[in-house]
């Protein structure tokens, strides 16, 4: 398999470990030093623990839960050992209760680890769709 196959079934197991709420295998598809920007937050998460413990604070205080997501219109650019994942990306979840529908674009930076060769993601960002896009 090429690296840009490896790439997208690395994005392809984190947006489906995202989608069953699996927390083991999507925080695993992160490297410990990921770092996360999502427009709907203040400021970034600068590491993996941080992110892990906001998303324990939602499930626990707000009842979050995915309840699907989607991925669209995927584009790898190869950098080296780093390669840049974009797509569109479709996401039901319930929040305190309420279902929530979001349609938004996100940029996921994947790095090669040397050792096995294996590609973690070590920064995601998140973006709200261009004004005028339609809603899903």
């Amino acid at each position: 398999m090429n690296e840009h196959d490896q790439v997208l079934k690395a994005a392809a197991a984190l947006v489906s470990a995202f989608a069953a709420n699996d927390r083991e295998a999507y925080f695993g598809a992160f490297s410990a030093d990921a770092s996360f920007v999502f427009h709907t937050l203040h400021q970034p998460l600068l590491s993996r623990d941080a992110y892990q413990a906001l998303w324990d604070s939602w499930r626990s205080e707000d009842g979050f839960e995915v309840l699907s997501c989607t991925s669209s219109n995927a584009c790898v650019s190869l950098q080296g050992d780093v390669a840049i994942f974009i797509h569109d990306v479709t996401t039901e979840l319930r929040l305190q209760g309420e279902l929530l529908f979001s349609q938004e674009r996100e940029t996921i930076v994947f790095r090669q680890q040397q050792e096995q060769g294996q590609w973690l993601a070590c920064h995601e960002h998140l973006s709200a769709p261009p004004q005028g896009l339609p809603s899903p």
